[in-house]
């Protein structure tokens, strides 16, 4: 029997997945996690590469004795991650430093870097497709100021799926679908930039090898597989983001096509192959796993950590009965309010923005035009609104994205946790007014990542044919267009409501769900 490993690494959790060759999922072990924050230095979110460890190392155990196999039948081993979140190590190969994803503490550095040149962010972006909102040389140069120990000790850097390829192999690499996204790549040559970084009057004491997904870097090493219960000599292969990965995992591997991932943020990813930035930087340009191929991506902040919010705050009753009756809360929480009006009855939620890479920052969580009357404001109400907000921000972005290439999608994928929701499906077909397709398996980036590990080890001809021969529709959700009519109608609203949100935030009269650094 030939197995697949794939270790995914979101902003909420941990999982290990195992697949068979068919592409089909045996197992799965998931761990949440928590990226802590120094009070010290707001901002901040640290990622504990000991404590992560540990949870990673747990699941591998956990998803062996699940699944029932044989180690022996692992052919490769991969992984993807969030992007952003890197680690820093010194000359010895050890971890000094590391953070998760949309750490934010660099804000004065991002302020004294624009100061070096007036237009040096969108000069940067235009070769990179990244800006200050989340790239490395901001944080590069804050550990430079505050600590300044750990910066001398720098000798190598990873992303977050490099890491855990690191520890499986001890070897260290990175890969162009995930390390674009620290901003000293080129996007044109899919390679590091060190110029970069220079313009930023920052020297880079690194450059990992560069591998593109589905390169063969190693093999388990005896320590790892003794902790673990791996085998050891299994082979590791370079991997990728998680966005590109689940793009793989679903088919989306021709120009064109469009990509909707739903987890902890929400990504909307369209498939190019020429590279064109947009003047006003506020898309976002990435490699894709797929080497002759790259990604206009827009972002929406935290519907799924706001789902998770909400569930754990104020649905302590679903959770229970979920419980009893082997289910998922949100499915409970769906049935609950699939019944209630297109548009909540009125309710106005307020959190993630459209993207605007250059000047990136959210309002203030919260629920506006409220009612007092408990048949129309309630909990299903609150519940059903979350989602379409997610939805309304899906909409915009892809509009913004319509505005470089010169069409709106036909059709969308969608995958992720999210689409499990049926409910959510169709608030996101009825929003966009198009056909909503959702694939069997929702570990779309865990499934992109066992078709790259066994690409690598040649159980398969290539990623591009075995993702289109893998991925099978669960359901295609079609647009009722009178509810897409009236979404039309309460996006503009959104849109203007979310302006004067914003600007309570700017003034300082409310708080930002989440500013990047330097971003007023």
């Amino acid at each position: 029997m030939s197995v697949l490993l794939a270790f995914d690494a979101g902003t909420g959790s941990i999982r290990a997945v195992l697949f068979d060759s068919w592409g089909q999922q045996i197992a799965v072990s998931q761990r949440e996690w928590t990226h802590s924050s120094d009070p010290k230095y707001p901002g901040s979110m640290n990622f504990d590469v000991t404590q992560n460890w540990e949870l990673i190392k747990e699941c591998t155990r956990e998803v062996l004795h699940k699944s029932g196999i044989v180690p022996a039948d692992i052919k490769a081993i991969s992984a993807t991650s969030m992007r952003e979140g890197f680690i820093l190590y010194n000359e010895q190969g050890k971890e000094i430093w590391g953070c998760a994803n949309v750490d934010a503490r660099a804000f004065q550095e991002v302020v004294e870097l624009k100061e070096i040149e007036s237009d040096l962010e969108k000069k940067l972006y235009l070769t990179s497709g990244q800006t200050f909102a989340l790239g490395v040389i901001p944080r590069l140069r804050w550990i430079q100021k505050h600590q300044p120990e750990i910066y001398k000790e720098i000798r190598s850097f990873t992303m977050l799926n490099d890491w855990i390829l690191y520890k499986l192999s001890g070897v260290l690499q990175i890969d162009p679908s995930n390390g674009c996204t620290s901003g000293i790549f080129n996007l044109y040559n899919r390679d590091w930039d060190s110029s970069l970084a220079e313009q930023c009057n920052i020297t880079i004491p690194f450059a990992p090898k560069v591998n593109e997904a589905g390169t063969i870097i190693g093999a388990v090493t005896k320590e790892c597989a003794e902790e673990t219960g791996l085998l050891e000599g299994i082979p590791v292969v370079s991997g990728g983001g998680d966005a590109q990965m689940a793009s793989l995992g679903t088919g989306i591997v021709e120009a064109g096509q469009t990509f909707v991932c739903g987890g902890s943020f929400w990504q909307q990813e369209v498939n190019i192959s020429v590279l064109q930035a947009d003047s006003k930087a506020r898309i976002r340009v990435n490699c894709h796993v797929i080497p002759t191929l790259w990604q206009y991506e827009t972002i929406a902040f935290f519907p799924g950590l706001v789902m998770r919010w909400f569930r754990d705050a104020f649905c302590q009753e679903e959770k229970s009965l979920a419980d009893e009756l082997g289910i998922d809360a949100y499915e409970l929480l769906e049935q609950q309010a699939v019944n209630v009006p297109a548009g909540s009855n009125g309710i106005v939620p307020i959190f993630s923005d459209l993207m605007n890479f250059i000047s990136w920052r959210h309002a203030s969580p919260s629920f506006l035009n409220l009612s007092l009357d408990p048949e129309k404001c309630g909990k299903k109400e609150i519940f059903r609104a979350i989602e379409e907000s997610a939805c309304f921000i899906t909409y915009g972005n892809l509009k913004l994205i319509e505005e470089l290439t010169g069409s709106f999608p036909n059709e969308v994928v969608f995958a992720g946790g999210a689409s499990k929701g049926k409910l959510w499906c169709q608030i996101l077909s009825d929003v966009l007014g198009i056909p909503v397709k959702v694939p069997v398996v929702k570990e779309a980036a865990a499934l992109g990542t066992s078709i790259v590990a066994g690409t690598a080890v040649g159980l398969y001809p290539s990623m591009e044919e075995t993702a289109r021969k893998f991925v099978k529709w669960e359901a295609t959700y079609y647009p009722n267009p009178v509810d897409h009519e009236h979404y039309q109608s309460l996006y503009k609203k959104w849109r203007e409501i979310y302006k004067t949100q914003l600007s309570l935030a700017d003034q300082g009269l409310t708080s930002h769900m989440w500013i990047a650094p330097g971003a007023i």
